[in-house]
């Protein structure tokens, strides 16, 4: 069987795993870690190595700059406190508490044993963003874990060099010392930099699929470039989405804004089901050298390493959260967030495939490679499938389910903006202002007494109605050749926004 036969076979099971994890109401990517898994077991299992100098690129990059370009710089300012403490200390904090069990347990050179503690410290952005978008919690507390999400990887991998470099070469340089402290500031100056130019470019291209192939050229363009320059690549893709979508004071085409979203939605979602699926694949590729009494201590050491990234996160979120609301308390404020969704953002800690590709990069005669390899498999698959599976239970048990309240809140803003559609009506007196006033004031009844519904519900059927009829009507026109093949999909296309307008909000919802 090929290679492409292969991965097609893969992806029709992810295909089949995804319709259980949606019915079952769980997270895609710990069903598909661990499915991957269950596939690598089989005997014949085809192999898929990862090689990181193309994993992280392919796979990292777009999910990054899908999540930085939707996180403005008015939440991370808003949140910088907690994003710091994560982005930073948590990350920090994991990987001393790693390197010591590694030079403590596992005989590891200190060096050696805080690389560890980089490779496994940071939560992934893809595993946090592909797991909340299934969850209704607390926004502030959904906004710090994306957020974080977008920077301790920066922060991990620089520590990652700095500890590689010290364990292969014995010391680092002054050059070194200054490269590492300067490529944090750099990839951000970088990234802001593109960001700023990247709108000036962007006027030349009108097609929209040219701009959507334009965009992920870009964003894959940034990482490698960054790379090149010795900055961070993670900070670089990540300034230039927070740039560019700050900077658009004139927003985009409706045509191409919802283009770019169908296909970045999609691309993101393919890359992440592939990067699940090939994590959980790798599980014989680790142990396939070990054996025997090796292969134990090594399993036992991991279980370790997993139980301290997830304990550490735990106890340092809930520390946080106790020292922000004693220090609130004292000058008479409100507390930010309750120790309920500390506890949540403490159990939020899915590591990925930032974590298992660093862990392929070492060399060949790293302190026990194949140890510290495993034990970063271990967290990866640990978190993901122990963590995420029980993600929703915690969240109800801590009573953090905010599926009533945002519906509320929804209904709030769309009635916010029904109205400001009829203030905009009430200063035009003739009659097409007042017929389209008339079907506003339609949907801000149904929206402000809820009692009154039954005339909106019966305007969207009425709608929904005369669209297919329009519809039928179209399909008859097409078979007698009236038209051709683009008028005919440009029509539909233009129907079926027109029915998307006056659906049921759920069923107009892309559902992951």
């Amino acid at each position: 069987m090929t290679l492409f036969e292969s991965l097609l076979l893969l992806l029709a099971a992810a295909i089949v795993l995804l319709q259980v994890a949606r019915r079952l109401s769980l997270p895609y990517p710990s069903m598909l870690a661990l499915a991957g898994v269950g596939v690598a077991l089989l005997p014949g299992a085809p192999d898929f190595p990862i090689d990181p100098r193309t994993a992280l690129p392919l796979f990292i990059a777009p999910a990054l700059m899908d999540a930085a370009f939707d996180f403005p710089f008015s939440r991370a300012k808003r949140f910088w406190l907690p994003l710091l403490a994560l982005a930073l200390g948590g990350v920090l904090l994991t990987a001393l508490f790693v390197a010591w069990a590694g030079w403590a347990l596992a005989g590891l050179p200190f060096a050696a044993a805080l690389v560890l503690g980089a490779i496994v410290a940071p939560p992934d952005a893809a595993a946090a963003t592909a797991i909340l978008s299934g969850m209704a919690i607390p926004r502030s507390t959904d906004a710090v874990l994306r957020g974080e999400s977008l920077f301790n990887d920066a922060a991990a991998l620089l520590l990652f060099g700095v500890a590689l470099s010290v364990q292969t070469a014995g010391a680092v340089t002054t050059a070194q010392v200054l490269g590492f402290g300067l490529a944090a500031p750099g990839g951000v100056l970088f990234g802001m930099m593109v960001g700023v130019l990247l709108p000036y470019a962007t006027r030349f291209i009108t097609g929209t699929l040219d701009s959507n192939l334009f965009q992920f050229i870009t964003t894959f363009l940034v990482w490698i470039v960054a790379e090149h320059l010795h900055v961070s690549p993670v900070l670089a893709v990540v300034a230039m989405a927070m740039t560019v979508a700050a900077r658009r004071s004139d927003p985009s085409s409706p045509r191409l804004r919802v283009q770019s979203y169908a296909v970045w939605g999609a691309v993101v979602f393919v890359l992440n089901v592939t990067a699940f699926l090939l994590m959980g694949l790798q599980a014989r590729r680790i142990v396939g050298d070990m054996s025997g009494e090796h292969l134990r201590q090594a399993l036992i050491f991991a279980g370790i390493v997993t139980a301290i990234v997830v304990v550490v996160r735990v106890v340092f979120t809930l520390a946080f959260n106790r020292t922000v609301v004693w220090y609130r308390a004292r000058r008479g404020q409100e507390p930010p967030a309750s120790w309920q969704q500390a506890t949540l953002a403490g159990w939020c800690g899915m590591r990925g495939l930032v974590t298992l590709a660093t862990a392929f990069i070492l060399p060949d005669d790293f302190p026990q490679r194949d140890t510290v390899v495993l034990s970063a498999f271990a967290v990866v698959l640990v978190t993901l499938v122990v963590q995420g599976l029980t993600l929703a239970p915690v969240i109800r048990l801590l009573g953090l389910d905010q599926r009533s309240v945002g519906e509320q809140e929804l209904r709030t803003v769309r009635l916010g903006l029904v109205k400001a559609a009829l203030e905009r009506m009430a200063i035009e007196a003739d009659e097409e202002g007042k017929r389209l006033a008339a079907l506003y004031r339609i949907e801000a009844d149904a929206l402000d007494q809820p009692a009154r519904t039954e005339a909106f519900d019966r305007h969207c059927a009425l709608s929904q109605a005369a669209v297919a009829a329009q519809r039928a009507e179209l399909e008859r026109c097409r078979l007698a050749f009236q038209l051709s093949d683009d008028d005919y999909n440009f029509l539909l296309e233009q129907l079926d926004w027109r029915e998307l307008t006056v659906l049921p909000a759920e069923a107009t919802r892309i559902n992951m």
